[in-house]
């Protein structure tokens, strides 16, 4: 799968296995993600899949670790711009437009961190701690108005005639603005 982050922690089976999750939570969504179903689409029985991977949380956790990686590779290239937290957003927001129905299983529920690809969300986050000046509270801020921004686009809860890029603008200037 293109695009994919692979696990270093997990077999190239279980790496097979969540690609094909992959693709079926892309493809319909997280309805679509059971073991019989991911079974189906690569031929076995969905009892072969627990010889692998202990149970379907272990499919969406590692799901959950290949988002973050691959935020953290579009994040840490928009710390080449010449304005990181824009390019940030930017990306962020790109991410949750082609992928929103990972985008919405890495943040609808609390976050088993235990159970993720070690080091895999600290990644992700270390890019937008340094566009807000390494404060964590600014960044934390900033990932929650990034965020709500965009769950509200995602859910089609903006006016039609609304100018989301504006607001965007007017909200990234508001971080800008109290950066170090």
């Amino acid at each position: 799968m293109t695009g994919m982050a692979s696990s270093p922690d997990l077999s190239p089976r279980a790496q097979e296995i969540v690609a094909v999750a992959r693709q079926l939570l892309d493809e319909e969504g997280p309805g679509a993600l059971s073991m019989r179903r991911v079974a189906e689409r690569l031929g076995i029985r969905a009892p072969s899949i627990y010889k692998h991977l202990p149970d379907k949380q272990a499919v969406e956790n590692a799901l959950i670790s290949a988002g973050f990686e691959e935020q953290a590779a579009a994040f840490e290239q928009a710390l080449e711009s010449d304005d990181p937290l824009g390019a940030i957003a930017v990306a962020y927001r790109r991410f949750a437009k082609e992928h929103p129905h990972l985008y919405r299983l890495m943040t609808e529920r609390p976050l088993q961190r235990e159970r993720l690809t070690p080091g895999a969300e600290a990644r992700a986050a270390a890019p937008v701690r340094r566009a807000t000046g390494d404060d964590p509270d600014a960044a934390r801020a900033a990932w929650a108005f990034a965020h709500g921004m965009t769950i509200l686009e995602l859910n089609g809860r903006f006016p039609p005639d609304a100018d989301l890029d504006a607001a965007w603008r007017r909200g990234l200037d508001a971080f800008r603005s109290h950066a170090t």
